[in-house]
């Protein structure tokens, strides 16, 4: 089987992985298309130094073998976290959350590959007439709305989304939804211009020196990809605000938590969220997302170095 393997070290395009093989709680799944996501970059850099497999977690693909006789032959997406069914997590509806879980293309095989398994309770059929390019946007576009899941978002407020990247676009586009007044603050003005029709687009440069109350949110969603995010967003939110932390990456970074406590801000953790809400939206076509540049597996250096929107692989 063809796929991207990281060795601990780096990436690997190799011919010779085995198939997976499929039980009676787990699909194995022809993928078809499969993105590349911050998260994988991150992997090269260090994010997480215990794996070793098959790379990858956005995907959309087919299921061939599976003890669901329901599920073969249907397009299908998949949810990242598998728990061990038992544990308080588990058993109280956050399996993401699990000590035991494991994760797809970050402590177990992905989808950067023809085939992969998975357990059957994270698999979500896609719905008929909904292609394969636009569905495997899923995964990300989900995690943009566990948003709404954790925190309310007031139609009449205004809200700062820090980023300029993929998935700020579509967390820009979610909160839009929502009629709340949003603003993205970026360092790129050629990426600023895409989100010019659902926010108000605003440079980092603008916020240097002295902070008016004018330009500080009740809510900030941090979304960079960069330590420097959330020294942003800790000097724009308001006090007793809230910040929805969304970035990822490897190292660490230093904060002056004192000043968190004494203006009693709220930093909540946002990661994986509600695949089936995500299918809704882009079968109605609600979120718009360009076009994914794609790539063969073996071009995956290409891929995982393009500065287009998404970079993904055709199957």
């Amino acid at each position: 089987m063809k796929g991207i393997y990281f060795d601990g070290e780096k990436a690997v395009y190799r011919e010779d992985l085995p198939v997976p093989a499929w039980d009676e709680t787990h699909s194995r799944i022809r993928i078809l298309r499969a993105n590349v996501c911050s998260t994988d970059k991150e992997i090269l850099r260090g994010y997480r130094p215990d794996f070793k497999g098959v790379m990858g977690h956005e995907f959309v693909g087919i299921v061939e073998e599976s003890a669901k006789k329901d599920l073969i032959g249907k397009m299908v997406v998949g949810e990242l976290n598998e728990g061990c069914g038992k544990c308080v997590y588990c058993r109280s509806g956050r399996e993401k959350h699990c000590p035991e879980r494991k994760v797809i293309g970050m402590s177990r095989d992905g989808c950067f590959a023809e085939y992969m398994t998975l357990a059957d309770h994270l698999i979500h059929v896609v719905p008929e007439g909904l292609d394969p390019e636009t569905a495997v946007y899923t995964e990300p576009l989900a995690a943009a709305l566990e948003i709404l899941s954790q925190v309310h978002v007031d139609p009449a407020e205004e809200i700062a989304v820090i980023g300029d990247g993929r998935l700020s676009f579509m967390i820009t586009q979610v909160l839009a939804l929502t009629g709340a007044r949003v603003h993205v603050i970026g360092k790129h003005p050629e990426k600023l211009t895409a989100f010019a029709p659902y926010a108000k687009t605003r440079s980092v440069s603008e916020f240097e020196g002295d902070i008016p109350l004018s330009d500080t949110f009740e809510k900030v969603v941090e979304a960079s990809g960069s330590p420097s995010g959330l020294a942003l967003a800790g000097r724009i939110v308001r006090k007793c605000g809230t910040i929805i932390l969304k970035s990822t990456y490897a190292g660490s970074t230093e904060v002056d938590m004192s000043y968190f406590a004494v203006n009693e801000i709220t930093i909540t953790g946002s990661r994986c969220g509600p695949f089936e809400p995500a299918l809704k939206l882009l079968e109605r076509g609600l979120v718009r997302l360009p076009e994914v540049e794609w790539h063969t597996l073996s071009d995956f250096a290409a891929a995982f170095a393009s500065t287009a929107f998404k970079a993904g692989f055709r199957i």
